[in-house]
């Protein structure tokens, strides 16, 4: 969920919303491994192929820093790289590979890695086959993450789509919405405001999603009310 908010024709207008400001409790695990202070781009030395803008995380993170003062810090370790399918991601690939290596190097100081959160599938609705047999694809990549990150039941929030590359949003769409694992919790982007590509959420939506996944995790997690702004 690298971020397209603000991205028109390649460029990012600049703009970041007071919702996802600079917060001393917010970190960031950097290209270079390294902790950091986050801040918008939240991927911009990660998707290095893309031009990245505004995601939810931010907006995310600061929301479950407002709410529950008592968390502490809050690392943020963006792995995501724009434009992928699914089979891209599987145990094995080289983009899997990294993500688990860079969730591990992020506890090495004694985090505990509270939640994976997940927003993925446009690519993959380009074909009738892709988006049948991405239920399976996606169980088996949140088992295989669970498994390789020594957290069985590892609190998930997945997204479901908003939008799609190809004709069939809606096979991805059901196969989200019908994934049956414990702990896997998914917030849904349908009817958010797109860039004019149609593709992408705009930077109000990306805010908005932030604001829908932190809910989500607060509920879960620590059964606070639903946050207002």
């Amino acid at each position: 969920m690298a971020g397209r908010g603000g991205v028109v024709k390649k460029v990012w207008d600049g703009y970041v919303p007071p919702e996802c400001h600079q917060n001393p409790v917010i970190l960031r695990l950097n290209g270079n491994s390294m902790w950091e202070v986050a801040q918008e781009p939240l991927h911009v030395d990660i998707d290095m192929n893309k031009t990245c803008g505004i995601g939810p995380t931010m907006a995310f993170a600061n929301v479950v820093s407002e709410m529950n003062p008592e968390f502490g810090t809050i690392g943020l370790v963006p792995c995501a790289a724009g434009g992928t399918s699914i089979d891209k991601w599987s145990r094995g690939s080289k983009l899997y590979n990294d993500m688990v290596k860079r969730a591990q190097i992020a506890v090495q100081g004694g985090g505990t890695i509270r939640a994976i959160l997940w927003y993925q599938g446009e690519r993959d609705t380009l074909t009738l086959e892709e988006a049948k047999s991405y239920k399976s694809k996606l169980e088996k990549l949140f088992q295989d993450l669970r498994s390789d990150l020594n957290s069985p039941l590892l609190p998930i929030f997945q997204v479901a789509l908003a939008s799609g590359q190809g004709p069939f949003m809606e096979g991805v769409r059901e196969a989200q919405l019908g994934i049956n694992l414990a702990n896997v919790i998914t917030v849904d982007a349908l009817g958010l405001p797109l860039e004019p590509d149609g593709l992408h959420l705009s930077t109000p939506a990306q805010v908005q999603l932030g604001y829908k996944l932190a809910d989500a995790f607060l509920q879960a997690r620590y059964n606070l009310p639903i946050y207002h702004s």
